[in-house]
């Protein structure tokens, strides 16, 4: 599903711990970050198959699962499919491949560019994005529609 398997620094295996999933893949992304959210909003208006299960960077499911450098961080989104975690432009071009249609077009365009230079753009986003879309003061709550698609 995804557009071409690598192995880097933004890639890691998937951890072993047992988590309360059905083998969806899982979008972790930083829950008080307002452009994180509206993210996850993206993603749960265009995944009309409900694929994606999603997470906060600091709740339990992450703490379980991803790399405590990651996830300390919180200057990305981190994304588990069955190849593994994958973070920064990576996460973001195989979700948008894994969306389809159009979406999986952006993300094959997206991935032809080398990721140093994705990723150079996405870490420029990500160092502004608390000043251009805010910060809540906790994490985001999940409508009731939406809530089993969401983990701790």
């Amino acid at each position: 599903m995804t557009p071409i398997a690598t192995s880097s620094p933004d890639t890691t295996p998937a951890s072993t711990e047992p988590v309360k999933n059905d083998g969806r893949p899982i979008v972790f992304f930083d829950g008080v970050c307002g452009m994180c959210n509206r993210f996850v909003d993206f993603l749960l208006r265009h995944d009309g198959k409900g694929q994606f299960l999603f997470a906060p960077l600091q709740g339990e499911t992450a703490k379980a699962i991803v790399p405590d450098e990651w996830r300390e961080r919180l200057k990305s989104v981190v994304y588990r499919d069955e190849e593994g975690l994958h973070r920064h432009s990576g996460a973001v071009v195989r979700m948008l491949c894994r969306l389809g249609g159009g979406w999986a077009l952006l993300g094959y365009a997206m991935w032809v560019i080398p990721a140093p230079i994705r990723d150079l753009g996405y870490a420029g986003v990500a160092a502004v994005r608390y000043r251009l879309f805010g910060k809540k003061e906790s994490c985001r709550m999940p409508k009731p529609a939406e809530r089993e698609r969401f983990l701790d």
